[in-house]
């Protein structure tokens, strides 16, 4: 159930949205397994002549660059998990985008269960409740 930001620099393109967002949905399925059901992306566009890296615009660096923010639930993942995602997230879109500043940045934010949720509920209720579910009940 993450939900992903990720803002790259470039001009807004409806094939670059989708493909950036199916990319980094399989990502954060296969390193972090999320279901890609539940996992919302949104992808924003920056003008690469108000992106600065380095003290000069990413136009005149001719180079592209993006950030990612996505938010999960803490103590879901490993380091290792973490550190594998970020480093094929970084491999993954440069490819996408072409020649990427190396700042370029990824953020995970690991947030507590009680207050990170979707359709109303948090996830530590829904952990509950299938914990409730789960149990025998008492004949």
């Amino acid at each position: 159930m993450p939900i992903i930001t990720i803002t790259v620099a470039a001009r807004p393109e409806v094939a670059l949205s989708r493909r950036l967002a199916e990319q980094v949905s399989g990502l954060t399925q296969t390193h972090l397994k999320k279901d890609p059901t539940i996992t919302a992306v949104v992808v924003h566009y920056a003008d690469p002549e108000h992106w600065f890296a380095g003290g000069r615009s990413l136009a005149e660096q001719n180079l592209a660059s993006f950030w990612l923010d996505i938010k999960i639930v803490d103590g879901t993942n490993t380091k290792a998990e973490l550190a594998d995602y970020m480093e094929d997230v970084f491999a993954k879109v440069s490819r996408t985008l072409g020649p990427t500043h190396h700042e370029s940045y990824i953020l995970v934010h690991e947030v507590p269960a009680a207050a990170y949720g979707f359709g109303g509920k948090s996830q530590e209720f829904r952990f509950i409740s299938g914990r409730m579910q789960a149990a025998p009940r008492a004949a």
